[in-house]
């Protein structure tokens, strides 16, 4: 299947969610001109990352009225949104929801929240329990937010769940604050090329690993003098990258998606094809029981 797939590369704005729903429109409007079938957009795109105590007052459920509006909107275009998630017992959450036909398709509860160097996410919001691919009408797919990334268990979960397509929504900062533009030195080019050189690592792995396509969708701007670097990219599952955004600055990514290519990098390098769960499961509790 032949499809042209979109990342919207955004500096939401923090807590203002009618202002992030606005930039969404103007996000689908723009990818349905061009053709796009899916568009991906960052993590906590609906909210803003460095929410701290504004989680609750920003927090959506999944049947709510705003999440209605955004499901609406993947009538024509299929979308994967960040936002955070209220469940029935008040319970707040990092997620990520897809999109498709004007319905609510999959949530991923993000899994590990960093609480290192500047992040603090543990504090606010809890941590998923699950990993799970889902169907869409362009093959299956699965969810990895941001840190979940940088924990291979999920991604080699989610491949043997089927997952052909790995979305990564991103809320990735270069490491350390920054200054505003124009209150002294620009942001340090050296951290920014550093965590974009572990992205790069990380999703070109998995997509050959794996034979799949990554989709990672990282958001620009500032929050608390923090910048967010961008540099979203769609990985083809030969390593290559089918696109690539610009860093630091508003961008919508387009490249186009074949999942024929899936088959042929499976046929080239059967490594999926050769995992061992069983024994990879065997060894973990071996493991699991000499810690006791």
């Amino acid at each position: 299947m032949k499809f042209l797939a979109a990342l919207a590369q955004i500096g939401p704005t923090l807590g203002n969610l009618e202002a992030n729903f606005a930039m969404f429109e103007a996000s689908v409007r723009s990818a349905r001109r061009k053709g796009a079938e899916l568009l991906v957009f960052p993590e906590l795109s609906l909210t803003g990352y460095f929410l701290k105590d504004m989680v609750p007052d920003v927090a959506e459920r999944p049947g709510g009225e705003l999440l209605k509006r955004v499901a609406a909107l993947s009538e024509e275009v299929a979308l994967v949104v960040g936002f955070v998630e209220e469940s029935a017992r008040h319970a707040f959450y990092n997620a990520a929801a897809y999109f498709e036909g004007g319905k609510l398709v999959h949530l991923h509860r993000k899994v590990y929240l960093p609480t290192y160097g500047l992040f603090d996410e543990h504090r606010y919001v809890g941590a998923g329990s699950q990993m799970r691919a889902f169907e869409t009408r362009f093959g299956r797919a699965a969810i990895l937010v941001c840190e979940d990334a940088w924990h291979p268990s999920l991604a080699y979960v989610a491949a043997l769940d089927g997952a052909d397509l790995l979305f990564v929504p991103s809320a990735s900062p270069a490491r350390g604050p920054h200054r505003r533009k124009g209150a002294g030195p620009a942001p340090g080019k050296g951290a920014t090329l550093s965590i974009q050189r572990t992205w790069q690592s990380l999703t070109r792995a998995y997509a050959t690993a794996f034979n799949q396509y990554v989709f990672f969708a990282n958001r620009v701007g500032y929050e608390d003098g923090i910048h967010f670097w961008g540099g979203s990219e769609v990985i083809a599952p030969s390593g290559e990258a089918a696109a690539s955004a610009p860093l630091g600055k508003p961008h919508l990514l387009l490249a186009g998606v074949d999942t024929a290519e899936v088959r042929r990098s499976r046929v080239a390098s059967p490594t999926l094809r050769d995992e061992n769960p069983i024994l990879v499961l065997r060894e973990i509790r071996r493991i699991e029981a000499r810690k006791e």
